[in-house]
Protein backbone atom coordinates (compact mmCIF):
# COMPACT_ATOMS: atom_id res chain seq x y z
CA UNK A 1 0.00 0.00 0.00
CA UNK A 2 1.32 3.72 -0.76
CA UNK A 3 1.59 6.28 1.22
CA UNK A 4 0.49 9.56 0.30
CA UNK A 5 3.33 12.08 -0.13
CA UNK A 6 3.28 14.74 2.78
CA UNK A 7 2.34 18.28 1.45
CA UNK A 8 5.11 21.52 1.64
CA UNK A 9 7.02 21.90 5.11
CA UNK A 10 5.89 25.00 7.76
CA UNK A 11 6.97 27.78 7.08
CA UNK A 12 9.98 29.18 8.87
CA UNK A 13 11.36 25.86 9.65
CA UNK A 14 15.53 25.58 9.88
CA UNK A 15 17.19 23.08 8.10
CA UNK A 16 17.59 21.10 10.99
CA UNK A 17 13.82 20.42 11.58
CA UNK A 18 13.57 20.10 8.06
CA UNK A 19 13.00 16.24 8.03
CA UNK A 20 11.26 16.07 11.07
CA UNK A 21 8.67 18.02 10.27
CA UNK A 22 8.15 16.25 6.65
CA UNK A 23 8.13 13.14 9.03
CA UNK A 24 5.80 14.10 11.24
CA UNK A 25 3.24 15.02 8.15
CA UNK A 26 3.54 11.97 6.63
CA UNK A 27 3.05 10.31 9.87
CA UNK A 28 -0.25 11.95 9.98
CA UNK A 29 -1.08 11.46 6.83
CA UNK A 30 -0.34 7.22 7.68
CA UNK A 31 -2.28 6.69 10.98
CA UNK A 32 -4.89 8.95 11.65
CA UNK A 33 -8.19 7.95 13.88
CA UNK A 34 -8.91 3.96 12.78
CA UNK A 35 -12.75 4.87 15.00
CA UNK A 36 -14.92 1.81 12.71
CA UNK A 37 -14.20 -0.82 15.69
CA UNK A 38 -14.39 2.07 18.65
CA UNK A 39 -17.69 2.56 17.45
CA UNK A 40 -18.49 -0.99 19.24
CA UNK A 41 -18.40 -0.93 22.72
CA UNK A 42 -15.44 -2.82 24.29
CA UNK A 43 -17.64 -4.96 26.13
CA UNK A 44 -19.04 -6.41 22.72
CA UNK A 45 -16.05 -8.07 22.08
CA UNK A 46 -15.92 -10.14 25.71
CA UNK A 47 -16.60 -13.59 25.91
CA UNK A 48 -19.84 -13.14 27.67
CA UNK A 49 -21.04 -11.24 25.34
CA UNK A 50 -20.19 -13.63 22.54
CA UNK A 51 -21.79 -16.40 24.23
CA UNK A 52 -25.11 -14.45 24.64
CA UNK A 53 -25.27 -13.72 21.04
CA UNK A 54 -24.38 -17.20 20.20
CA UNK A 55 -27.34 -18.47 22.06
CA UNK A 56 -29.32 -15.88 19.91
CA UNK A 57 -28.05 -17.46 16.69
CA UNK A 58 -28.52 -21.00 18.02
CA UNK A 59 -32.50 -20.06 18.75
CA UNK A 60 -32.59 -18.06 15.26
CA UNK A 61 -30.11 -20.09 12.85
CA UNK A 62 -32.17 -17.66 10.32
CA UNK A 63 -31.94 -14.72 11.38
CA UNK A 64 -29.06 -11.77 9.47
CA UNK A 65 -29.14 -9.27 11.47
CA UNK A 66 -27.69 -12.04 14.43
CA UNK A 67 -25.24 -12.69 12.36
CA UNK A 68 -24.54 -9.00 11.82
CA UNK A 69 -24.34 -8.21 15.44
CA UNK A 70 -22.05 -10.74 16.39
CA UNK A 71 -19.95 -10.51 13.69
CA UNK A 72 -19.29 -7.19 15.23
CA UNK A 73 -18.69 -8.19 18.65
CA UNK A 74 -16.07 -10.89 16.49
CA UNK A 75 -14.44 -7.94 14.47
CA UNK A 76 -14.09 -5.81 18.11
CA UNK A 77 -12.67 -8.98 19.86
CA UNK A 78 -9.83 -9.16 17.08
CA UNK A 79 -11.56 -12.16 16.06
CA UNK A 80 -11.62 -11.74 12.34
CA UNK A 81 -12.05 -14.97 10.36
CA UNK A 82 -15.03 -15.74 12.99
CA UNK A 83 -16.47 -11.80 12.03
CA UNK A 84 -16.25 -12.96 7.91
CA UNK A 85 -18.36 -16.21 8.40
CA UNK A 86 -20.67 -14.17 10.31
CA UNK A 87 -21.12 -11.80 7.93
CA UNK A 88 -21.23 -14.24 4.73
CA UNK A 89 -23.95 -15.85 6.32
CA UNK A 90 -25.57 -12.30 6.72
CA UNK A 91 -25.30 -11.86 3.46
CA UNK A 92 -26.13 -15.24 2.27
CA UNK A 93 -29.48 -14.50 4.32
CA UNK A 94 -29.92 -11.11 3.42
CA UNK A 95 -28.29 -10.12 0.13
CA UNK A 96 -29.84 -6.92 0.39
CA UNK A 97 -28.43 -6.08 3.67
CA UNK A 98 -25.99 -2.47 2.59
CA UNK A 99 -24.93 -2.50 6.52
CA UNK A 100 -23.24 -6.38 6.04
CA UNK A 101 -21.31 -5.55 3.32
CA UNK A 102 -19.93 -2.81 4.93
CA UNK A 103 -19.50 -4.57 8.09
CA UNK A 104 -17.54 -7.20 6.02
CA UNK A 105 -15.71 -4.71 4.29
CA UNK A 106 -13.91 -3.23 7.33
CA UNK A 107 -12.73 -6.71 8.14
CA UNK A 108 -11.41 -7.44 4.80
CA UNK A 109 -9.28 -4.29 5.57
CA UNK A 110 -8.11 -5.12 8.64
CA UNK A 111 -7.02 -8.64 7.14
CA UNK A 112 -5.38 -6.55 4.28
CA UNK A 113 -7.70 -7.66 1.77
CA UNK A 114 -8.09 -4.00 0.00
CA UNK A 115 -9.56 -4.94 -3.07
CA UNK A 116 -12.56 -7.14 -1.37
CA UNK A 117 -12.96 -4.15 1.02
CA UNK A 118 -13.34 -2.20 -1.93
CA UNK A 119 -16.01 -4.45 -3.54
CA UNK A 120 -17.97 -4.80 -0.05
CA UNK A 121 -18.12 -1.09 0.11
CA UNK A 122 -18.99 -0.48 -3.44
CA UNK A 123 -21.82 -3.00 -3.13
CA UNK A 124 -22.78 -0.99 -0.08
CA UNK A 125 -23.45 1.76 -1.40
CA UNK A 126 -24.85 0.23 -5.10
CA UNK A 127 -28.07 -0.95 -2.25
CA UNK A 128 -27.91 2.06 -0.40
CA UNK A 129 -26.70 4.95 -2.24
CA UNK A 130 -27.02 7.23 1.10
CA UNK A 131 -24.69 5.29 3.03
CA UNK A 132 -22.20 7.80 4.51
CA UNK A 133 -20.20 5.10 6.58
CA UNK A 134 -19.19 3.19 2.97
CA UNK A 135 -17.96 6.20 0.96
CA UNK A 136 -15.81 7.36 4.24
CA UNK A 137 -14.67 4.04 4.66
CA UNK A 138 -13.73 3.43 0.77
CA UNK A 139 -12.48 6.65 0.55
CA UNK A 140 -9.73 6.06 3.07
CA UNK A 141 -8.99 2.77 1.07
CA UNK A 142 -8.21 4.88 -1.42
CA UNK A 143 -6.60 7.51 0.23
CA UNK A 144 -3.89 5.17 1.55
CA UNK A 145 -3.10 3.76 -1.61
CA UNK A 146 -2.46 7.30 -2.98
CA UNK A 147 -5.48 7.76 -5.38
CA UNK A 148 -6.05 10.94 -3.92
CA UNK A 149 -9.03 12.57 -6.36
CA UNK A 150 -11.36 9.15 -5.56
CA UNK A 151 -11.15 9.53 -2.01
CA UNK A 152 -11.60 13.34 -1.72
CA UNK A 153 -14.78 12.07 -3.80
CA UNK A 154 -15.67 9.73 -1.22
CA UNK A 155 -15.42 11.92 1.90
CA UNK A 156 -16.83 14.73 -0.24
CA UNK A 157 -20.41 12.51 -0.97
CA UNK A 158 -20.11 11.91 2.74
CA UNK A 159 -19.95 15.25 3.83
CA UNK A 160 -22.87 16.04 1.03
CA UNK A 161 -24.77 13.78 2.54
CA UNK A 162 -24.57 15.44 6.04
CA UNK A 163 -22.82 12.85 7.80
CA UNK A 164 -22.26 13.58 11.58
CA UNK A 165 -19.16 10.95 11.69
CA UNK A 166 -15.75 13.08 11.89
CA UNK A 167 -13.88 10.60 9.88
CA UNK A 168 -15.22 12.27 6.93
CA UNK A 169 -13.50 15.83 7.34
CA UNK A 170 -10.44 14.63 9.33
CA UNK A 171 -9.27 12.49 6.09
CA UNK A 172 -9.88 14.61 3.45
CA UNK A 173 -8.34 17.69 5.92
CA UNK A 174 -5.46 15.27 5.68
CA UNK A 175 -5.81 15.28 1.75
CA UNK A 176 -5.91 19.30 2.04
CA UNK A 177 -2.57 19.05 3.80
CA UNK A 178 -1.08 16.67 1.68
CA UNK A 179 -2.01 19.00 -1.19
CA UNK A 180 -0.50 22.02 1.12
CA UNK A 181 -4.16 23.79 1.35
CA UNK A 182 -3.13 24.22 5.01
CA UNK A 183 -6.17 26.94 5.66
CA UNK A 184 -8.90 24.54 4.10
CA UNK A 185 -7.04 21.74 6.13
CA UNK A 186 -7.45 23.69 9.32
CA UNK A 187 -11.48 24.12 8.31
CA UNK A 188 -12.22 20.36 7.97
CA UNK A 189 -10.01 19.24 11.40
CA UNK A 190 -11.77 21.97 13.20
CA UNK A 191 -15.32 20.32 11.89
CA UNK A 192 -14.28 17.04 12.46
CA UNK A 193 -13.29 18.62 16.83
CA UNK A 194 -16.52 19.57 16.94
CA UNK A 195 -18.06 16.31 16.18
CA UNK A 196 -15.62 14.52 18.51
CA UNK A 197 -14.12 16.84 20.41
CA UNK A 198 -12.48 14.35 22.59
CA UNK A 199 -10.47 12.32 20.18
CA UNK A 200 -7.03 13.39 19.46
CA UNK A 201 -6.14 12.92 16.06
CA UNK A 202 -7.78 15.92 14.87
CA UNK A 203 -5.66 18.34 17.00
CA UNK A 204 -2.62 16.52 15.92
CA UNK A 205 -3.40 17.12 12.63
CA UNK A 206 -4.43 20.73 12.91
CA UNK A 207 -1.68 21.80 14.92
CA UNK A 208 0.69 20.50 11.92
CA UNK A 209 -1.72 22.80 9.47
CA UNK A 210 -0.74 25.68 11.66
CA UNK A 211 2.94 24.86 11.93
CA UNK A 212 2.83 24.80 8.27
CA UNK A 213 1.40 28.47 8.46
CA UNK A 214 3.62 29.77 10.84
CA UNK A 215 1.20 29.69 13.48
CA UNK A 216 2.88 28.26 16.58
CA UNK A 217 0.83 29.54 18.77
CA UNK A 218 -2.55 27.31 17.83
CA UNK A 219 -0.36 24.45 17.04
CA UNK A 220 1.10 24.09 20.07
CA UNK A 221 -2.08 24.75 21.67
CA UNK A 222 -3.32 21.97 19.55
CA UNK A 223 -0.31 19.36 20.34
CA UNK A 224 -0.65 20.08 24.21
CA UNK A 225 -4.59 19.02 23.72
CA UNK A 226 -4.03 16.00 21.81
CA UNK A 227 -1.27 14.81 24.81
CA UNK A 228 -4.14 15.85 27.35
CA UNK A 229 -6.66 13.28 25.60
CA UNK A 230 -4.26 10.79 25.26
CA UNK A 231 -1.02 10.69 27.13
CA UNK A 232 0.19 7.73 25.53
CA UNK A 233 0.36 9.33 22.00
CA UNK A 234 3.78 9.47 20.75
CA UNK A 235 2.80 11.55 17.84
CA UNK A 236 1.71 14.21 19.95
CA UNK A 237 4.68 14.32 22.42
CA UNK A 238 7.06 14.49 19.67
CA UNK A 239 5.02 17.12 17.74
CA UNK A 240 5.16 19.11 21.07
CA UNK A 241 8.95 18.84 21.23
CA UNK A 242 9.32 19.95 17.63
CA UNK A 243 7.75 23.51 18.64
CA UNK A 244 9.77 23.84 21.50
CA UNK A 245 12.73 22.77 19.32
CA UNK A 246 11.81 25.57 16.59
CA UNK A 247 11.25 28.06 19.59
CA UNK A 248 14.98 27.24 21.18
CA UNK A 249 13.42 25.34 24.55
CA UNK A 250 15.44 22.70 24.05
CA UNK A 251 15.45 21.14 27.30
CA UNK A 252 11.42 20.87 27.51
CA UNK A 253 11.73 19.38 23.66
CA UNK A 254 14.29 16.78 24.99
CA UNK A 255 11.62 15.38 27.45
CA UNK A 256 8.81 15.87 25.24
CA UNK A 257 10.86 13.46 22.20
CA UNK A 258 12.09 11.30 25.07
CA UNK A 259 8.51 10.53 26.00
CA UNK A 260 7.27 10.01 22.88
CA UNK A 261 10.46 7.44 22.27
CA UNK A 262 9.64 5.85 25.51
CA UNK A 263 6.18 5.02 24.29
CA UNK A 264 6.82 4.26 20.88
CA UNK A 265 10.64 3.28 20.88
CA UNK A 266 10.48 2.78 16.75
CA UNK A 267 9.31 6.31 16.34
CA UNK A 268 11.56 7.67 14.04
CA UNK A 269 11.02 11.18 14.07
CA UNK A 270 10.70 10.73 18.36
CA UNK A 271 14.69 9.39 17.71
CA UNK A 272 16.11 11.33 15.28
CA UNK A 273 14.90 14.76 17.49
CA UNK A 274 16.24 12.98 20.41
CA UNK A 275 19.34 12.94 18.57
CA UNK A 276 19.39 16.91 17.82
CA UNK A 277 18.89 18.22 20.66
CA UNK A 278 21.26 15.70 22.30
CA UNK A 279 19.17 13.32 24.37
CA UNK A 280 19.94 9.29 25.22
CA UNK A 281 18.30 7.56 22.38
CA UNK A 282 18.86 4.33 24.00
Amino acid sequence: MTIVRPGRLPAGIHPGLALAAALFVAGCQSSGPVLDMTLVEAEQGSQENLASLSSVIARSPNDPNAYNVRGSAYGRAGRYKEALADFDRAIQLNPNSYQSYANRALIHRYMNNQQGAVQDYTRALQLNSSYDTAYIGRGEIYRLAGRTTEAQNDFQQAIQLNTTDPRAYHRRGLIYQQQGQHNMAIEDFAKAISLAPNLPYPYNARGLSYLATGDEDNAAADFNRAITLDKNNAEGWANQAIVLEKQGDIQRARRSYAEALRLDPNYTPARDGLKRVGGPVG
